[in-house]
């Protein structure tokens, strides 16, 4: 394919050739690299300038050259490392004319290795002098400005090996995932979870109310979805005698893409035998306030515009009583569907016909009175039957079961049951959805006959809650995208529109 190259990539290239010319391989062979930046500069920024000179100390180092200040016959220049950047003091009488030559003809981005003696500026910068300089790879692309980087958004997405290039906060963001992974799992297993993996590729769809991708496997000659949540897999465990099993994983709902949302998303289930409802609540503030204290260090948290506080005890209250802090309107005590249609009319709340129900109506009342004004940490429990079909019923008012959401700062973090253990109510449930599908909803789910019978064997009363990871990796990276937490976000076409 034929390219068009800028001036710059043009000269990087002739230096490419240069160095091949010299005998050195312009992309490079392995380097044994004993030291990181940051630890150099930790283990000696308290050391006085003066004492270095009675100190012989040396490190190894490799990294990218993000600065460059020639002067003549010595230079400084600087190298990032995956934990940050360090100082080079290089000079022809340290390192001989040859090499020098080699550096001088270095530019921002290429990637270096330095040996050389710790030492401290006169300024106080921990600094390595350069006593072997050895050249890795040529980047034959120039490096955005320095202090810009890139500061389109769209761009930064596209080409985030750039952007953790350039920016300090998208390093600290990548590397902070994984270690609040590391603690949920850490947790997890503390209190006597095993972790699993089950199939992304299914023939049904269920375990959640969404519209999935569908792709094909070859062999079997049939259509399979990708996964759109990890339950009733999880769920199976609990009968076969695993009873406290979580899942960290990828999955696949065929939605639209905004800030808060990405098509594929990290999704963590988890089931615990002979839990319920206030067991998950125990797990989810457990949870969420040992990874403040023991990743992040501190409680409250800047999350879209609201100062979140995770200390506890976290409010509970259920949607009912929310609903009617904020209208006066109580809909436990309605009975008449009639009733619940004429307060939809007169609150400007629009219905598709399988809405016309008295838990999509409470649903709909929720979502738009109740749902951003829950900004401190809230379990919200006792939702409508409708809207939640593979869920335990309640005891006091089958009209309603025991489920919960966690909302901060006006977002669902976390959805969470007494779970579902009667196979013929279970089987009455994914009946009703398919009836549901008839009449237009095409998130409701298919009858799962191999879970049903699965329930038949017996499943133990249990707790399930799945949480959004992403979401989560947003409030503790203090991040407003989803797209800022995700290293590669689905993106759509550069000649298309979404």
């Amino acid at each position: 394919m034929e390219r068009n190259f800028t001036e710059q990539e043009l000269v990087r290239r002739e230096k490419a050739e240069k160095l091949k010319e010299l005998g050195l391989d312009p992309f490079g062979h392995r380097y044994d690299r004993e030291d990181y930046a940051k630890d150099i500069k930790e283990k000696y920024q308290d050391v006085e300038h003066d004492a270095f000179e009675n100190m012989d100390d040396t490190a190894k180092v490799a990294g990218r050259i993000m600065f460059i200040r020639k002067m003549g016959k010595a230079s400084f220049f600087t190298i990032q490392d995956k934990t940050g950047s360090i100082q080079i003091y290089i000079s022809i009488n340290d390192i001989g004319e040859e090499a020098y030559t080699l550096f001088k003809s270095a530019d921002i981005g290429d990637i270096v290795g330095v040996y050389g003696k710790v030492m401290k500026t006169k300024t106080g910068e921990v600094t390595i002098k350069c006593l072997e300089y050895t050249h890795l790879v040529k980047a034959l692309r120039p490096l955005p400005e320095k202090f810009h980087g890139l500061t389109d958004k769209e761009e930064r997405y596209r080409r985030r090996y750039v952007d953790l290039m350039m920016s300090e906060e998208s390093r600290k963001v990548a590397f902070l995932r994984p270690r609040i992974i590391r603690c949920i799992q850490k947790y997890m297993d503390g209190v006597g979870f095993t972790e699993v993996e089950t199939p992304v590729l299914t023939t049904l769809l269920t375990g959640a109310s969404a519209r999935p991708f569908i792709t094909h496997h070859n062999t079997q000659d049939m259509d399979m979805y990708l996964r759109i949540a990890l339950e009733l897999p999880l769920k199976r465990l609990l009968v076969g005698g695993m009873e406290a099993v979580y899942e960290i994983g990828r999955v696949f709902r065929n939605e639209g893409m905004d800030p808060k949302h990405n098509p594929e998303f990290t999704l963590m289930e988890a089931y615990l035998a002979y839990s319920d409802l206030e067991g998950m609540m125990d797990l989810t503030e457990g949870m969420f306030t040992t990874i403040a204290k023991e990743v992040c260090g501190k409680m409250i948290y800047n999350f879209d515009g609201n100062e979140i506080n995770l200390e506890g005890p976290w409010k509970r209250i259920s949607m009912t009583d929310a609903i009617k802090e904020q209208t006066g309107i109580d809909f436990k005590s309605i009975t008449d569907l009639d009733e619940c249609l004429k307060l939809s009319e007169e609150h400007h709340i629009e219905l598709e016909e399988h809405e016309k129900a008295y838990g999509h109506i409470i649903n709909k009342f929720f979502e738009k009175y109740v749902e951003e004004t829950l900004i401190q940490p809230t379990f919200l429990y006792g939702h409508p039957l409708e809207i939640s079909p593979l869920t335990k019923k309640n005891l006091e008012d089958p009209r309603f079961v025991d489920r919960f959401e966690l909302f901060m700062g006006g977002k669902e973090f976390a959805n969470a049951y007494t779970e579902l253990n009667d196979p013929i109510d279970q089987l009455e449930r994914f009946e009703a959805q398919i009836a549901e599908r008839d009449l237009g909803n095409e998130e409701a789910n298919d009858i799962d006959m191999d879970f049903v019978e699965a329930l038949e064997y017996g499943m133990p009363p249990a707790g399930g809650i799945g949480y959004g990871i992403d979401r989560l990796m947003m409030l503790f990276t203090e991040q407003e995208s989803i797209r800022d937490v995700l290293l590669f976000p689905t993106m759509k076409e550069k000649n298309k529109e979404l």
